[in-house]
């Protein structure tokens, strides 16, 4: 039996069991967003070196002081989306880009922003080889993507200050913003549902966090 062999199989055993612990431990109840993260291999967004922490419900440090999130948080902020064949999702923070492949394998057409240079070109040349396919821009994600505009969803991966009008204005009418907001130590889980061009309906969930949203229209 050859190496490569018992390291797949060791692999496939450790997802399954982080996928039930999510469900078991951490109430995430969305089938679609529990088989999207059984399929989507988490070990290939780290060093082999590491490969035995990528199933722990850990965030992990992927360079430029940046870290691919725990899975926990990853699956929270995917089952508040409630994403939805063929929706249009602006996502802010490619960061790994492990976000990005649950959110292709949910069926959503990604626009994807990345800040930093380096971690942009990586992520772009590695989703492919992966067989995930976004549209990856680098650039100031705050201020969002005009030209692509409007969006059924924007799901922000990093903390916020505050919550950027810029982003509201690019939901369509009955679109959804999922932002983590609150200072650089903690922010709270928030979901803004937008009624109409001047309505929105604001939720504060639970307590994470994240890496700062950096940019014109946050730290």
């Amino acid at each position: 039996m050859s190496d490569s062999f018992i390291d797949n199989y060791k692999e496939q055993g450790a997802r399954k069991k982080l996928i039930e612990y999510l469900k078991t431990e951490r109430n995430i109840t969305d089938e679609p967003v529990l088989q999207a993260m059984l399929k989507v291999p988490r070990h290939y967004f780290f060093a082999k070196t590491f490969w035995n922490q990528a199933y722990k419900d850990i965030a992990f440090p992927i360079g430029e002081g940046q870290t691919i999130s725990q899975p926990f948080t990853v699956a929270y902020q995917s089952q508040l989306l409630n994403v939805k064949n063929g929706d249009k999702i602006l996502e802010i923070g490619t960061g790994s880009g492990y976000q990005t492949c649950i959110l292709l394998e949910l069926g959503a057409e990604v626009y994807t922003i990345e800040r930093i240079v380096n971690i942009y070109e990586r992520t772009k040349n590695v989703l492919p080889k992966l067989g995930y396919n976004a549209h990856f821009i680098c650039g100031d994600g705050s201020k969002g993507l005009y030209e692509h505009a409007p969006y059924d969803k924007i799901l922000v991966t990093a903390g916020a200050p505050f919550i950027p009008d810029v982003l509201l204005k690019q939901l369509k009418r009955g679109g959804l913003l999922v932002i983590p907001v609150g200072d650089p130590n903690k922010q709270q889980m928030t979901t803004i549902l937008k009624i109409t061009d001047t309505e929105f309906e604001k939720i504060t969930l639970d307590t994470f966090r994240f890496v700062p949203l950096v940019g014109d229209q946050a730290w």
